[in-house]
């Protein structure tokens, strides 16, 4: 794995720049686009006490491989009105199948198996532009799930249907996208969030999103998972149902686009306290641990979790940029969409190649450090497992992770990207301190 990074790098060296073309018609009533992502994890060995059913191998592991790949149609529907449908195909696997790194190491991949690549809808949702007072309109470009329009610049948008709800939130500029920046779940996204999401990522529910002037503020109420981290969705009203308030404020210095969301969330499941999975591993109650561990469907509601994030963004000048993000949850339920991180803090720079005349190239390191609450860790120290961590037992300490790439523009709207992650403490436990090294090869098309 080491030689195809090197020559990998090599190659990007020698590369001559050309401009990426994917730009439809702006008169167009349709945009379509698409895209095909692979990626290629091995990671070295490391020293370890023990092990659990969780643990990430110990032992040098190659050619973790994931493959998605998206349609990504829309249609203008009548004056401020369009129509998204998004089928997808998704195959694989991460490293040890995803487990045994809180901030996990792949935002391609999920907590499944070496499954054979399957198609389903990942978007299919309409959206609706209000006019709010006397505005400007400006015309908005044809992109990813945006038909060129014009759109007010004040004014109500609802979307309603399937999607991904961080599509909507935390869009951080220079921390977000997987398939072009850094892999880490904790980077691309607030990795204290328990976002509402099934095993792939998507939900389905209404977002309302209010733009006046500098400000965005959106609310949201959608589903959640019925089993942890599992495919099956639900939306109860009173007892399964996540509801997101988001606040954005765009400013500038020295020119400068920068941005800064405060987001609050809040979610109602049938997730188990930790403090009932310590009466489990007590009793013996495989039911409840196996409800915890997101192989089992609970028979009751209950679970609560709320959360708050901070996410900044801040443009240099035209090529260089940086981005942090601060999160934390109560951590009193069990982990049950996202993963298993309760407090987080992140810090990260990105820089585009225009000062090595490759200005679609671009450069990014970043680090995180991860915690989770006394009562989660008391939980795996005792013998317990969540869906993406545990060990069998615990002695604690911060998950710190620092990521870094180089995504590079080859030819004919594809990309190669390099990228290294360094994990210490990998689920947390000083007993399975690493380091880790991880190596990636990521192949990005899209047009």
């Amino acid at each position: 794995m080491k030689w195809i990074f090197i020559l990998a790098l090599h190659l990007i060296s020698n590369i001559t720049y050309t401009q990426p073309i994917f730009q439809m018609d702006s008169s167009s009533k349709w945009t379509h686009h698409f895209q095909l992502t692979i990626v290629s994890q091995s990671h070295s060995g490391f020293a370890a006490k023990y092990s659990g059913k969780n643990s990430l191998n110990n032992a040098v592991e190659t050619g973790a491989t994931s493959l998605t790949s998206t349609l990504f149609l829309g249609r203008k529907l009548w004056k401020g009105a369009s129509a998204y449908f998004n089928p997808e195909l998704s195959g694989g696997n991460g490293l040890s199948y995803s487990q045994g790194v809180a901030g996990a190491l792949n935002g391609e991949t999920y907590r499944v198996g070496n499954v054979q690549p399957q198609i389903f809808i990942a978007r299919a949702f309409i959206q609706q532009n209000f006019a709010f007072g006397k505005t400007k309109y400006s015309k908005v470009e044809d992109d990813i799930n945006q038909v060129p329009d014009k759109v007010p610049n004040n004014r109500i948008t609802i979307s309603v249907g399937k999607f991904a709800i961080s599509d909507f939130y935390d869009d951080n500029a220079y921390s977000h996208d997987p398939r072009t920046q850094f892999l880490n779940w904790a980077l691309m996204g607030n990795g204290a969030w328990d976002y509402p999401a099934n095993t792939r990522g998507y939900t389905f529910g209404i977002v309302a999103e209010w733009y006046q002037n500098s400000w965005t503020v959106r609310l949201s109420s959608v589903a959640v998972p019925a089993i942890a981290n599992a495919p099956k969705m639900e939306y109860h009203f009173g007892k399964a149902h996540s509801e997101n308030l988001e606040i954005e404020k765009r400013y500038r210095i020295n020119r400068q686009l920068g941005t800064v969301r405060f987001t609050i969330s809040n979610s109602y499941t049938r997730a188990p306290s930790y403090q009932q999975g310590m009466q489990a591993l007590a009793t013996n109650n495989t039911f409840l641990l196996n409800v915890i561990d997101g192989s089992t469907e609970n028979n009751i509601f209950g679970g609560k979790k709320f959360g708050l994030g901070l996410s900044a963004e801040q443009a240099l000048n035209n090529d260089i940029g940086i981005f942090s993000r601060i999160g934390w949850n109560d951590g009193k339920y069990a982990t049950w969409a996202f993963t298993e991180i309760d407090q987080t803090a992140s810090l990260g720079l990105l820089v585009k190649g225009t000062r090595w005349h490759r200005p679609a190239d671009v450069a990014g390191i970043a680090g995180v450090l991860n915690g989770i609450s006394k009562a989660h860790r008391d939980f795996l120290a005792a013998g317990g497992y969540g869906f993406i961590i545990g060990d069998g037992a615990l002695n604690y300490g911060h998950e710190g992770i620092i990521e870094a790439f180089y995504n590079a523009y080859l030819f004919n709207n594809f990309w190669l990207s390099c990228d290294y992650q360094l994990v210490h403490n990998p689920g947390y436990n000083k007993d399975r301190s690493g380091p880790v090294n991880v190596f990636a090869i990521r192949g990005h098309i899209f047009f």
